[in-house]
């Protein structure tokens, strides 16, 4: 299985309420269903305020503490949903993470990452947000895991339908994307950030 970053920003914008369900559950299609907390564990993204409320209002909150809730059911093992209500640069804005909570400092930890990456002055993506953001954004139907016909090293990894033109389409490891395949799968108004060094 592919190596995880403990924290990271898995969509750029704020999220409507169906890109919210879509990413959810955005490895549903991972081969093994069970082995599933370090794929989840540390992804988050921005969401409306109305979501954030729509989310509060559906169970009693597993715990409140201050700017952020979490979902009473969880999705894998120990990791669940969290949501936070926070001010960056003077303007309230919504989260969701997926924190493990076995590891009692995850919240904490989260909620000072999403501040710290979302007040710097310049926008701006690493390689890995834009991949993220690729695989976020892309439907089930065209992005899947690496299985049996895909060499050893390589299976278990996502996987992506990528548009070659006259040559058709062909299937990719999303890792292994150029930055000329990268740039056309992002949206226009996210292909022209500069790149950020990741922290």
């Amino acid at each position: 299985m592919h190596p995880v970053s403990p924290i990271r920003k898995v969509f750029q914008g704020v999220a409507d309420r169906r890109q919210m369900f879509r990413m959810f559950d955005r490895h549903a299609q991972r081969p093994n269903r069970w082995d599933a907390s370090a794929l989840y564990a540390g992804e988050w993204f921005e969401t409306g305020q109305a979501d954030h409320d729509y989310m509060f209002e559906i169970l009693p909150p597993l715990w409140m503490r201050g700017d952020m809730f979490a979902m009473r059911e969880f999705l894998t093992g120990s990791v669940t949903s969290v949501f936070f209500a926070l001010t960056i640069d003077s303007q309230f804005r919504h989260f969701h993470g997926y924190c493990d909570l076995s590891d009692r400092g995850s919240p904490e930890r989260m909620r000072a990452t999403i501040v710290d990456r979302e007040s710097r002055p310049v926008k701006a993506m690493t390689r890995t947000e834009r991949l993220d953001h690729i695989w976020s954004a892309t439907h089930d139907d065209y992005r899947g895991y690496a299985g049996e016909r895909w060499p050893e090293p390589a299976r278990g990894k996502r996987t992506i339908t990528v548009y070659g033109g006259s040559r058709g389409t062909t299937l990719k490891l999303l890792n292994d994307l150029t930055d000329e395949e990268i740039s056309a799968k992002l949206p226009v108004h996210l292909r022209y950030l500069p790149d950020a060094i990741a922290a």
